[in-house]
């Protein structure tokens, strides 16, 4: 446990409108954290020893926003963290200095309807770490509310700490979309949400599962990662949605899936998987994409498909944490691909926004 005395400098990981990318000094100040002078009821400081890099992180640095979330100003990335409480306040009894944590980057309001109705990702208050104008978790320390730290069990690592986010993610959307034992699935994307929730979805017992992307090196990805218990299907830029339809049904063996979880966001992806699931079926959107779409709005009506969607996820985390404790879903571990120490973070994006370098997740860590 890193002592008060000997803290190194806080730094984050910043970008900007003009889209650039570099470290500099964070809140909160070292000063601050050995005086505690800034901590509040109910919060600690936790020491951050591993965060993945999300998408969302790139696609903040390069684009600027995403939809209407918008980088006005020098912003800190990063919010799939885990790591060590290194103090808390005194009202602060179920966690101690040393404990390990997962963070859960949201902080609800608890009062608006949506999170009396136990549904806190609808918040109409958050402070979500990385979503502008919130600064994220990806610097060395940060101050959270203690209920939003979730304590590790000593099986798991920081590194598995920070998958929590991106497997609570996956998991929602399992739930959400009511995929039952025996089901067929298809996962649109094999990015690391959509390998996360094929995980997920193998655990859950659906056969047969197929996997699409653009990508034919994330499909053998996700074929080895499941142990050959996935049918890839390489998808060319301009296949028509019908088109694509029939091949997922003939990769199905003739089976129509019954679900579709949908993790790539794009228009012509979201609108193969309408055509491709069984009437009733479900189209479950975990993606995130363009602010307007055109869907076959008649193909939805005459098969009696639900079309739906997901934003970030509710009472997952401790779901999480008990299936990594369990082994149930080991795998999710072979994700992490590439490693970078937090002074080396640019070069971590640089590696995570190409997609010759072959990552799936990469981690900046601070041990």
């Amino acid at each position: 446990m890193a002592s008060l005395l000997n803290l190194r400098p806080n730094i984050g990981v910043y970008t900007d409108p003009q889209h650039n990318l570099w470290l500099d000094e964070a809140d909160p100040p070292v000063t601050d954290i050995q005086s505690g002078a800034n901590l509040r009821e109910g919060e600690v400081v936790v020491q951050i020893r591993s965060t993945g890099i999300c998408g969302s992180d790139v696609h903040f640095w390069h684009a600027g926003r995403i939809g209407p979330m918008i980088v006005e100003d020098k912003h800190i990335l990063g919010h799939e963290s885990a790591g060590e409480i290194i103090t808390v306040h005194s009202s602060v009894t179920h966690l101690k200095p040393g404990d390990r944590v997962a963070i859960e980057p949201g902080i609800p309001c608890h009062t608006c309807a949506p999170c009396l109705r136990g549904r806190y990702n609808g918040c109409e208050r958050v402070l979500f770490r990385s979503t502008p104008p919130v600064p994220g978790l990806l610097r060395r320390y940060i101050v959270h509310p203690a209920v939003w730290c979730h304590k590790l069990p000593s099986t798991l690592s920081f590194e598995d700490g920070a998958l929590l986010e991106p497997l609570s993610v996956a998991l929602a959307a399992i739930d959400r979309a009511n995929l039952r034992l025996g089901d067929a699935a298809l996962i649109c994307g094999a990015g690391p949400i959509g390998l996360t929730t094929l995980l997920c979805a193998r655990a859950a017992g659906a056969h047969p599962l197929v996997i699409t992307d653009l990508d034919e090196r994330r499909l053998a990805f996700a074929e080895s990662l499941t142990a050959g218990r996935v049918r890839p299907l390489h998808v060319t830029p301009d296949e028509k949605p019908e088109s694509l339809a029939s091949r997922i049904v003939e990769a199905m063996g003739g089976t129509e899936p019954d679900v579709a979880l949908e993790c790539t966001g794009a228009e012509s992806s979201i609108g193969a998987a309408i055509h491709a699931v069984r009437f009733g079926g479900t189209v479950f959107v975990v993606g995130v994409g363009r602010n307007e779409m055109q869907f076959p709005f008649m193909r939805l009506s005459t098969r009696e498909v639900d079309l739906r969607f997901q934003y970030r996820y509710a009472n997952m985390w401790p779901k999480a944490i008990r299936l990594m404790e369990a082994g149930v879903l080991d795998d999710i571990r072979k994700l992490v691909t590439h490693r970078f120490p937090i002074e080396d973070a640019v070069r971590a994006f640089e590696t995570s926004a190409d997609p010759k370098s072959g990552s799936i997740k990469v981690q900046i860590t601070d041990v």
